[in-house]
């Protein structure tokens, strides 16, 4: 199954996520299929882009059956909230 969830990089105590899509075996910052977007969780508030998706390749994965980390969803929905 495909799934599009976080995964880490950057460095010790400055978090960096990229917003992936994978298939669910493999491990959390491992192997992927396609980038979809980042998440900057220290970005300050104004200061830099802490969030971003790609909305068009978030809606394809989505039309095959790819699934959403509950972290993603939450993310999405702020995204989506943010633009309205």
């Amino acid at each position: 199954m495909v799934v599009i969830r976080l995964a880490r990089g950057g460095a010790k105590k400055r978090p960096f996520f990229n917003i992936v899509a994978t298939d669910s075996r493999n491990r959390r910052d491992g192997r992927f299929i396609e980038r979809i977007g980042f998440y900057n969780p220290m970005a300050a508030d104004g200061a830099a882009d802490g969030l971003r998706i790609a909305a068009d390749r978030l809606a394809h994965w989505e039309s095959v059956g790819a699934q959403l980390s509950p972290t993603v969803a939450r993310l999405v929905a702020q995204s989506k909230k943010a633009a309205a």
